[in-house]
């Protein structure tokens, strides 16, 4: 097919070279016949003289030489790692000494699948989502903030399904086993996705107003103070009093979402995934104890090291007035 702005396709450029060479019109005519210019009509009856009919298909825009392309080598490296770390173009190509963009190019050329649609555990392609082209962001660090709780259920000791298999025991042994659920409660801060964030036993009310008020605290310790806060309409959140009167103290106001509508708590609801699979799904644990443990060492390095694709690929830090 021919390109969106051409103004003649393949049948348009054989009716010129017809009228041209077999009705003996003047190229000029016809081209104002047409709506193409002069030179666009001698440049096809030109190439229908020297190619025949087959120079009056399209030809592809490559270069014939590309003297400034990656190695055969470092596609490959870029291929490995991508395989090995499960990252995208901001972490890879600081990694590996290239430019983002030019991983970027890579990884497309080679139609490698998006990490938004990879088994963060075995890097299958299993799913798709779908992504908005309504964006924003806050100016400062503080002035909005989101929250949400992510449910997990805990390991139990020797290691759940990810280690021995979904068909782990019988039916009934699976049935009667109940080994509960953590909760991760967890800030987020719209400007810079700096996160607190903490493993508790329940969601209840008393449990959140707690939690936010030691985000408040940490914020503060990083010079930022909290204008306002954004969550979903959870009974914790829409009816707990503790937090009522904890927003009050701080004078945060409180903007819930409309209901059945998660992504208008994106900043958070994105965080939950990545901490579902670069921590919680990334490696098998033996036990929920062993998960809890990892929990903040991987925290730090989100904050402090891991690459924001939406900040420019720096870490959240990098937007803190006080560094953590």
């Amino acid at each position: 097919m021919s390109h969106r702005n051409a103004r003649l396709t393949v049948h348009g450029r054989q009716l010129l070279v017809q009228r041209v060479r077999d009705e003996g019109q003047a190229v000029a005519h016809v081209a104002k016949a047409m709506g193409i210019s002069r030179q666009c009509a001698h440049r096809w009856v030109a190439r229908f003289d020297t190619e025949g009919a087959a120079g009056l298909h399209d030809r592809s825009s490559r270069p014939h030489t590309t003297p400034t392309r990656l190695s055969d080598e470092t596609e490959r490296r870029v291929l490995d790692a991508r395989v090995e770390h499960r990252k995208g173009q901001d972490w890879l190509g600081p990694e590996l000494g290239l430019a983002p963009r030019t991983v970027s190019r890579v990884l497309r050329r080679h139609n490698v699948p998006r990490l938004r649609d990879l088994d963060p555990l075995t890097g299958e392609v299993i799913r798709s989502s779908k992504a908005t082209a309504i964006r924003y962001e806050r100016e400062l660090p503080g002035e909005l903030v989101h929250m949400d709780v992510k449910k997990l259920g805990r390991i139990p000791d020797g290691g759940g399904w990810r280690a021995h298999g979904r068909e782990m025991g019988t039916t009934t042994q699976r049935m009667n086993t109940r080994i509960g659920y953590d909760y991760i409660h967890s800030v987020v801060d719209d400007h810079s996705r700096v996160a607190f964030s903490e493993i508790h036993s329940d969601e209840r009310a008393d449990t959140t107003a707690a939690f936010f008020a030691r985000a408040i605290e940490f914020f503060a310790a990083q010079g930022v103070t909290i204008e306002r806060l954004m969550t979903d309409n959870a009974w914790n959140y829409r009816h707990g009093r503790d937090l009522r009167e904890l927003l009050a103290r701080h004078h945060i106001a409180h903007k819930f979402i409309r209901p059945h509508c998660p992504w208008q708590n994106g900043k958070v609801e994105r965080f939950n995934r990545t901490l579902a699979s670069e921590w919680a799904y990334r490696q098998v644990f033996i036990n929920n104890d062993e998960r809890t443990d990892a929990f903040a060492p991987w925290l730090h390095s989100y904050n402090t090291q891991r690459r924001h694709t939406a900040i420019g690929g720096h870490p959240p830090i990098s937007r803190l007035p006080s560094p953590i």
